[in-house]
C-alpha cells in the first residue's frame, strides 16, 4: 500500500468511479466486477486489505490518501466515507439470458423501467429489487443513465447482485417476455385493479414508467393487463422508487 496522490480524477472510458464503503466493500465481494485500483483514508485501509484478501484480490493496487483527494475524484455531492474504487462497468445481461435465468424459475418476477432517468432512483430501485428477490432489471438503453458512483450508492451496493439487462427496443423485449410466459403487468394510477387483487403465481413482468410521463404508448399498450397502487385519491402519484418498492413488495407476496 503507498500513498499516491497522482491518480486520474477522470475514470478511463468503460470504467466508473464507486464510492462509499457498502459499494467498495460488494465490489470486491464480487467475483464478476474487475477492479483497476482502491484509494482509501489510512483509517479505512486494515479493513480493506482484509476484505481484499478474503476475497481473493489481493492484486488490486490500495493506495493510501487524504480524503480531501478522494473529494477531488468525484462529484461534489458524493458521501465517500473515505472509499473510493475505479472499477470496470458490470458486463450486461441479454433479454435471453433473463429468459434462460426465468426457465430455473416458475415462479418469478421481472421489474422493467420506461422512461425512469435519474441515477439514485435507479439505484434506490435496484436494492428493493434485490430485497424482494427480484430475478432481473429490464431497462431502456436509450435515454437511460449508464452504471455511475450514485447509482450504486444509492443501491447500497445492490447493484453487484442484480441481472440488468438493457434494451434498444422495450416493446419487442416485452413480447420477448411474453414468448417466455412472462405476463406482463403496466403500473397506471388510473387502472381499475390493484396490484394485490392480481394472481401472483407464474411469471410476472411490472412495467414502470416515470413519474411525469408514466409509460409510452407502444410500451403501454404491449402490456397484458393495468394495475394501480391502493394509494389514498388525495395523493396523484408516489416517487417511482417508492412506487416500486410497494409494488415489488406485493408482487413478491406469493
Amino acid at each position: 500500500m503507498a500513498k499516491n496522490k497522482n491518480f486520474s480524477a477522470s475514470p478511463a472510458k468503460g470504467s466508473v468511479f464507486l464510492y462509499g464503503r457498502h459499494p467498495v466493500f460488494a465490489a470486491i465481494a464480487n467475483p464478476s466486477r474487475q477492479i483497476l485500483k482502491i484509494c482509501a483514508a489510512a483509517e479505512n485501509a486494515p479493513e480493506l486489505k482484509k476484505h481484499l484478501t478474503a476475497n481473493q484480490k489481493d492484486n488490486v493496487p490500495l493506495q493510501i490518501v487524504d480524503r480531501k483527494d478522494i473529494d477531488k475524484m468525484l462529484p461534489r455531492e458524493a458521501v465517500h466515507q473515505g472509499y473510493a474504487a475505479q472499477c470496470k462497468e458490470l458486463e450486461g445481461y441479454s433479454i435471453e439470458d433473463i429468459c434462460a435465468l426465468a426457465d430455473q424459475r416458475p415462479d418469478c418476477h421481472i421489474l422493467v423501467l420506461d422512461q425512469v432517468t435519474d441515477p439514485q432512483n435507479i439505484g434506490a430501485i435496484i436494492r428493493s429489487c434485490v430485497a424482494f428477490d427480484t430475478l432481473a432489471l429490464v431497462i431502456q438503453d436509450k435515454n437511460s443513465p449508464q452504471e455511475t458512483g450514485a447509482m450504486a450508492k444509492a443501491s447500497a451496493g445492490m447493484i453487484e447482485l442484480l441481472p440488468i439487462c438493457r434494451v434498444t427496443n422495450l416493446s419487442r423485449a416485452l413480447n420477448r417476455l411474453k414468448e417466455a410466459g412472462f405476463w406482463i403487468l403496466g403500473m397506471d394510477g388510473y387502472a381499475q385493479t390493484t396490484i394485490g387483487q392480481i394472481n401472483k403465481a407464474g411469471k410476472t413482468a411490472i412495467v414502470m414508467g416515470s413519474e411525469g410521463k408514466g409509460m409510452r404508448r407502444l410500451v403501454e399498450e404491449s402490456c397484458d393487463a393495468s394495475v394501480k397502487l391502493p394509494i389514498s385519491p388525495k395523493v396523484e402519484s408516489l416517487n417511482v422508487s417508492t412506487a416500486a418498492a410497494i409494488a415489488l413488495y406485493e408482487i413478491n407476496r406469493r
